[in-house]
């Protein structure tokens, strides 16, 4: 079960971007890095051994930002981040992020089969993060038996559904529409 905390957001200086500009997916990467760097912030995540943790951050330019704790053996399950781009990066331990290589068609659809070779996969280290474009279909695990990892997250426009699917072999099949509401 997934452990919500509610907090005050960190001063965190301000994107790069001009005054009023929407934030690229550059300015989101450089934001995930300068706050992991921030290594008080990253110790005062409370961390739980049953389930992931998680605290609102103020993002640059309006974007919505999140620093989230990963129990050993934790993840997401598949799921996109519907029309937002957006950036993480791995501020302790280690992450790893499995995704599709392919665009899959937004709305209108319950199951596709993949295609052969359209997994990627990428180990994410203390310091490591990447950035991706609106619709990109991923999953992130913390494959450590001992050790809680713990990342920082940035999204704009600020997330306005999640997708999340389910996944057998080459088959992809949507499962459940997140708004706001139900994690925030």
């Amino acid at each position: 079960m997934s452990a919500s905390l509610s907090s005050s957001s960190p001063s965190v200086s301000p994107s790069a971007s001009a005054p009023g500009a929407a934030p690229t997916q550059a300015d989101l990467l450089d934001f995930v890095r300068r706050t992991a760097a921030d290594a008080d912030l990253i110790a005062s995540l409370p961390l739980d051994p049953e389930g992931r943790t998680w605290v609102r951050l103020d993002g640059p330019a309006g974007s919505e930002a999140w620093l989230i704790g990963w129990p050993p053996g934790s993840g997401t399950g598949w799921h996109d981040h519907a029309e937002s781009v957006g950036a993480f990066l791995t501020a302790s331990g280690e992450l790893k992020e499995y995704s599709l290589a392919t665009r899959l068609p937004t709305d209108g659809w319950k199951t596709l089969e993949l295609s052969e070779g359209v997994d990627r996969e990428r180990r994410l280290p203390a310091g490591k993060g990447r950035s991706f474009g609106r619709d990109h279909v991923h999953e992130v695990h913390n494959e450590s038996t001992e050790r809680h990892a713990v990342s920082v997250h940035a999204y704009y426009p600020p997330l306005p559904r999640i997708r999340r699917y389910s996944r057998t072999g080459q088959v992809l099949r949507l499962e459940q529409v997140e708004r706001p509401e139900d994690w925030q």
